[in-house]
């Protein structure tokens, strides 16, 4: 007998379902409804699945785009998304780490996408992506009026801006000065939190099991727009993986900060970079005058600060950490570094005092 014929289950159920759906909301697309098909997993924002009713509906008519675009972003960390989807589009290996590609409404032709991962063309994402720098320099003035000097430029600058904010799917905030590690040695400090409410809550299980520690990890910046989207995974004989794995399979971490600095490698950026044009943003670029962000820099270094599940399995070899299960990795905090600098190389947060710091900042930031 079907379940429509017991409205007394339905009742039992109602109360239920919500347990079991919330934790996974994020494996959904937030218009079709239908499960993601992610290689590593869902991220912690719900987002919009490549179909292209989807994209159509998302784009052009707005639905459900409440759900899935982060209004909180800022001023910086729109910078930053900027400046890594740049870096991957630049790179030699973009065809395997520009991951996703855009799926981008063509606004003279709604019916069809203007970018499609079906039909990549990275010269004239390129040209877009260039006219978003070019006008970095318009930094005053209400919203629509810099939209409107997008459109100028190019038709597909503003929508590609879009999508790199709202394709973002781990949440990245800029630190106050009062609430930042002061041992990093950079003011461009932000908390990082990417693992959905599954994800975090197997963390939780297992760290209550096992404990857990800090340590770092570094990824040249062309690889930050992909992680940013579909996690810090195990790279290890994929190809993905650009250095060796000479301890093994796994996501590689150390708890030392040189170590990790030496895997973030060195871009090297065009001087003028990079135009900020969201809603989100404008009321932070008016209340503040014009100054020059870290995206002006023309090196960046990038590290991350992670928490691991100390159990053992995970592979200590030295100051060279091995952990082969990526639900025992979760990013906390990533740092920025301009012009090819690093911050002190002689940090390891198994010291005391650096732990003592580190869950101090936490407890500020969870309460």
């Amino acid at each position: 007998m079907s379940l429509s014929l017991h409205p007394f289950r339905l009742m039992i159920l109602q109360p239920i379902y919500p347990s079991f759906r919330i934790p996974t909301l994020n494996d959904y697309c937030v218009v079709c409804d239908e499960q993601h098909v992610f290689q590593n997993g869902s991220m912690l924002k719900p987002a919009v699945c490549t179909r292209e009713l989807c994209v159509f509906s998302f784009n052009t008519l707005g639905v459900m785009s409440g759900a899935a675009e982060d209004v909180a972003t800022g001023a910086e960390v729109v910078d930053l998304l900027v400046a890594m989807c740049r870096a991957a589009l630049e790179s030699a290996r973009k065809s395997i780490i520009f991951d996703p590609y855009p799926s981008v409404v063509d606004p003279h032709d709604p019916k069809s996408l203007a970018f499609n991962p079906k039909k990549r063309s990275y010269e004239r994402l390129q040209r877009a992506l260039d006219s978003i720098t070019s006008i970095r320099e318009i930094t005053q003035g209400p919203y629509v009026e810099i939209k409107k000097q997008m459109d100028k430029l190019d038709s597909l600058a503003h929508p590609l801006l879009q999508w790199i904010i709202s394709s973002n799917r781990s949440h990245i905030v800029k630190l106050p000065s009062s609430r930042q590690l002061k041992f990093m040695h950079t003011s461009h400090q932000f908390l990082l939190l990417s693992s959905p409410p599954a994800k975090e809550a197997r963390f939780r299980t297992a760290r209550k099991l096992h404990g857990s520690t800090f340590a770092f990890h570094g990824s040249h910046i062309e690889n930050w727009h992909s992680i940013l989207r579909n996690g810090l995974v195990n790279a290890s004989y994929t190809k993905l993986q650009l250095h060796g794995a000479a301890y093994g399979k796994g996501i590689y971490l150390s708890p030392i900060s040189s170590i990790s600095f030496g895997y973030s490698g060195k871009r090297h950026l065009p001087s003028s970079i990079v135009c900020i044009a969201a809603k989100c943003v404008i009321f932070l670029l008016q209340c503040r005058p014009t100054q020059s962000r870290f995206l002006q820099s023309r090196n960046l270094n990038c590290v991350a600060l992670c928490e691991v599940i100390t159990s053992k399995d995970l592979q200590k070899h030295g100051n060279i950490w091995v952990c082969p299960i990526s639900d025992h990795v979760c990013t906390r905090f990533f740092f920025v570094y301009e012009d090819g600098q690093v911050g002190d190389a002689n940090i390891n947060t198994q010291d005391v005092r650096i732990q003592k710091e580190i869950l101090r900042v936490i407890g500020v930031q969870s309460t």
